[in-house]
């Protein structure tokens, strides 16, 4: 199973930004674009919930390369709570509801941008990670708070956007 890559980062945040999709990259991928030092096998993004969004996404997906089937275009259309595609160039998750986050508007006045990727604020990225109560999302969550507190450590001395 192929890796998340940043070119991968990239496609997305193109083609989202031309279809003017509102979203967050957020679990791994996110943190990753943070300057998590580690790997995950897709990229995850939360997305916003509106029909327009919605409709915004199919056609960046299709853009993308994927080939959604009826179902997964409805899913998606309808901001079904979790969408996973492994239909397209890489794995790509879908969240519209993510554990540990009530609102998109919230996470959306958070978060943070790096390199021109809108990416969830790192206590969104771990508050998500905390209520999922999934194995290996326990497993990963005591690098990930020594990640945040370094990160917050770097913002303090000015050094992190």
């Amino acid at each position: 199973m192929a890796a998340f890559e940043y070119r991968q980062a990239e496609e997305i945040r193109d083609i989202f930004k031309r279809h003017r999709v509102k979203y967050l990259f957020i679990g791994k991928s996110g943190a990753i674009l943070l300057g998590y030092s580690d790997t995950t096998q897709d990229a995850d993004l939360f997305v916003e919930k509106s029909a327009a969004n919605c409709e915004r996404v199919v056609q960046a997906l299709n853009d993308l390369g994927f080939q959604l089937t009826d179902q997964q275009a409805h899913e998606v259309r309808q901001g079904k709570d979790f969408v996973q595609l492994k239909n397209g160039p890489f794995d790509l998750d879908l969240v519209f509801a993510p554990d540990g986050i009530e609102h998109f508007e919230d996470a959306w006045r958070r978060h943070v941008e790096v390199e021109g990727f809108p990416v969830c604020n790192i206590d969104d990225i771990v508050a998500s990670k905390q209520a999922t109560h999934r194995q290996k999302d326990r497993e990963t969550l005591p690098r990930l708070l020594k990640f945040r507190e370094w990160l917050k450590k770097e913002k303090r001395a000015g050094r992190q956007g």
